[in-house]
């Protein structure tokens, strides 16, 4: 998925992105954090990185094909802030495994996804295949796993350090709250192993009945989207055979 920059800028940005996003904009003052934007009904509208950038400034790291809705909702609620909000172009997303460059950022989601930077050149090939350190600990993609209409802690974002239970409000906190301490998640993201071939998306099916989405496969296993009520260790999609593991 290509990613791009969107930058905001003026001394009312951490104040702005406080109210709105997921998690704490405070913890930029240690390091990037990972983050999204919800509907006020607490469904997800896009998910990001969050980048200190001087003093003030802040940089978002998202994909490409979700910038121009973000800018637009993120328009919406600037009403009197003092925040601009500007597409950055020319930059190109570098990733890698390993040390990190003095110019990268750990990303923040889990140790074992390497590290990001954004610099002026484009980046070569490389070899590590992403889709299968996906899969293996549970990370969605935006457009893939992550879609309109989505409930973030089902597709895993409290793991995955993108969302701040202490940090206040901010649009859809009450819903995402109410799922947090109120209720038992009866659907989310599961890691399956993947007997055959199958396609993605492609519907699951436990006993004949419907059981939840293969959205992602990667090496012998996928990510999907289960009915945890009808997840057992039988269930097909398509010709192939998938169980939870």
């Amino acid at each position: 998925m290509t990613r791009t920059l969107i930058h905001l800028s003026g001394p009312d940005t951490r104040d702005f992105l406080q109210g709105l996003v997921t998690n704490d904009v405070k913890k930029l003052d240690t390091a990037p954090i990972y983050a999204a934007m919800l509907t006020p009904q607490g469904k997800y509208i896009a998910d990001f990185f969050l980048i200190r950038e001087g003093d003030s400034d802040v940089l978002m790291d998202v994909n490409e094909t979700l910038s121009a809705g973000l800018i637009q909702r993120l328009t919406m609620y600037k009403l009197r802030a003092d925040v601009k909000i500007t597409p950055l172009d020319g930059k190109h997303l570098h990733r890698g495994l390993g040390p990190v460059p003095e110019d990268g950022w750990a990303d923040p989601r889990h140790s074992e996804m390497g590290w990001r930077a954004w610099r002026d050149t484009s980046a070569d090939q490389d070899d590590v295949d992403w889709d299968a350190l996906r899969v293996a600990h549970l990370i969605p993609e935006s457009g893939v796993e992550l879609t309109p209409d989505s409930f973030i802690l089902e597709y895993n974002f409290e793991t995955l350090n993108g969302v701040d239970f202490r940090k206040g409000c901010y649009v859809g906190q009450e819903v995402t709250a109410r799922m947090k301490h109120k209720t038992e998640l009866r659907k989310g993201l599961a890691v399956v192993t993947v007997d055959g071939t199958a396609d993605t998306p492609a519907e699951i099916t436990s006993n004949g009945k419907p059981a939840g989405r293969l959205l992602t496969v990667a090496g012998g296993r996928g990510i999907a989207y289960l009915r945890f009520d009808r997840a057992t260790q039988d269930m097909e999609s398509g010709s192939a055979r998938i169980s939870r593991l």
